[in-house]
């Protein structure tokens, strides 16, 4: 859904299509009034540029996060590219990023572009931040202040870079920084398969990193103190203000399958088992968002963020306690969906996802199955302790059922009303037949009645003459 609610990006690994929303109108400010059948407009984007470059597949999509400016849907494509395109020209991209992270921007063989996948040195996720003032290096001269938006891009191999986006004259993107350096620092770079990147709107930014093996990282967007790590990134900021670096808070490991085995095999075919993770904001709540996956829905909500605020307000400069501060609370973790109760079990992935706050549903999350069927769950406005999982897989053939049960009962009702109108109809026929049977037995009786009395009649007057 696009910022301003009036477009609709359908995604694939080939393409996108933007759907153009109809107007509401009416007492219930429905669709087109309600009417049953509407014609909406799509506009296909990039579709020349897909057609014509058959190994490209398209790695996200995202609108540009503005609700002010023209509508543009941001692309990354697996060749290492970041294009924005907007509706007015879906077939011409208004700018082009170039990610890789070669020092040569110009193209890029496709053995070279192996060899980068194989050092995982391909961008696989970005994230927009929240709005904020340009900095330095990035106005122009004799230009005033922009508000620009942070372009967070994570590669496969777990590093992020930084680039500034702004639609002011047209779209403009500076080219990204980094890798940001990461405290406290890991042999690893706190490891690899990373897959999904998101910015939550808090104040300091906090960016959540997702690997594939199901391990989030909480990261705090702060200033970089000038150290021989800042040193390290002068060819790539080249004497500008130092980027920002990335504060591990908390590293979180996701339960993707249920701990329900017991024996060793079992417990590491569990361990092994990885798939990719997306995650999705939560218009709700910003210190909660929700992953998911083949394994369904966890819910993740940072209790800790009002005391950090706190604690970057106050005059503390003891660096120390921030590691006190992340050891006395932990964020909270709900599996609210489970639908791969086991990695033995058939693969269920969540198609669709959708936050939703309406006035006859409240506070909702919406899930769309493998199976393509709708799943309704109450979400409260705030972070909540956690509660066990809704395991898809077993509560479907319950729910089937009783949804049979229901259906039959419906019918022996739709039955009974059907009889009850025939017995009715019959009663009322046997009432008209009982009155007329009763008009017609009166009306008998009362010809009984005057012949009895014309037969007296005679028989007095008889005896009359004999006398």
């Amino acid at each position: 859904m696009s910022p301003t609610q009036h477009h609709v990006a359908l995604i694939g690994r080939r393409g996108v299509s933007v759907l153009e929303l109809p107007l509401r109108w009416g007492k219930r400010s429905e669709f087109e009034g309600g009417r049953s059948e509407i014609n909406c407009k799509t506009i296909p984007v990039a579709e020349r540029f897909f057609t014509s470059s058959p190994s490209v597949n398209l790695r996200q999509a995202a609108w540009y996060p503005s609700e002010t400016d023209e509508p543009h849907l941001v692309l990354l494509t697996s060749d290492n590219t970041i294009s924005f395109y907007g509706l007015k020209s879906p077939q011409t991209a208004a700018k082009f990023l170039s990610v890789s992270q070669s020092e040569d921007d110009g193209s890029v063989s496709p053995p070279a572009r192996s060899y980068a996948a194989s050092l995982g040195e391909i961008a696989v996720a970005f994230d927009f931040g929240p709005v904020s003032s340009s900095p330095r290096h990035v106005a122009t001269r004799g230009s005033k202040e922009q508000r620009v938006y942070p372009l967070y891009i994570l590669y496969e191999n777990g590093e992020t870079y930084l680039s500034y986006t702004s639609q002011v004259n047209g779209v403009s993107v500076s080219k990204p920084v980094g890798p940001l350096p990461m405290y406290p620092a890991a042999e690893d770079n706190y490891g690899y398969d990373a897959c999904a990147i998101l910015c939550l709107p808090c104040v300091p930014s906090i960016l959540v990193i997702a690997t594939e093996t199901g391990t989030l990282y909480h990261c705090v967007v702060l200033e970089s103190e000038e150290d021989e790590e800042t040193r390290t990134m002068d060819k790539w900021i080249r004497g500008i203000e130092a980027a920002p670096a990335l504060y591990v808070f908390e590293c979180v490991e996701l339960e993707l399958t249920l701990k329900v085995a017991t024996g060793e095999d079992e417990e590491h075919q569990e361990f092994d088992f990885t798939c990719p993770i997306k995650l999705n904001r939560d218009p709700l709540c910003q210190h909660r968002y929700h992953c998911t996956h083949e394994t369904g829905v966890h819910s993740v909500g940072l209790i800790w963020v009002n005391k950090l605020q706190k604690f970057l307000q106050s005059d503390e400069e003891d660096k120390d306690s921030l590691q006190e501060l992340a050891a006395e609370k932990r964020c909270i973790v709900e599996h609210i969906l489970c639908t791969r109760p086991l990695p033995t079990s058939q693969s269920a992935p969540v198609r669709g996802f959708l936050i939703l706050s309406d006035l006859s549903l409240g506070a909702t999350m919406i899930c769309v199955t493998s199976t393509y069927e709708c799943i309704l769950l109450p979400l409260l406005s705030s972070i909540r302790p956690p509660s066990p999982p809704l395991l898809y897989k077993e509560a479907s053939p319950r729910v089937k059922l009783l949804i049979g049960q229901k259906n039959k009962q419906l019918e022996e009702i739709a039955l009974c009303r059907e009889e009850r109108i025939i017995l009715r109809e019959s009663a009322e026929r046997l009432a008209d037949k009982y009155e007329d049977a009763k008009y017609r037995q009166e009306t008998i009786m009362n010809r009984v009645k005057r012949v009895l009395g014309s037969l007296h009649v005679s028989e007095r007057e008889r005896r009359t003459g004999q006398k």
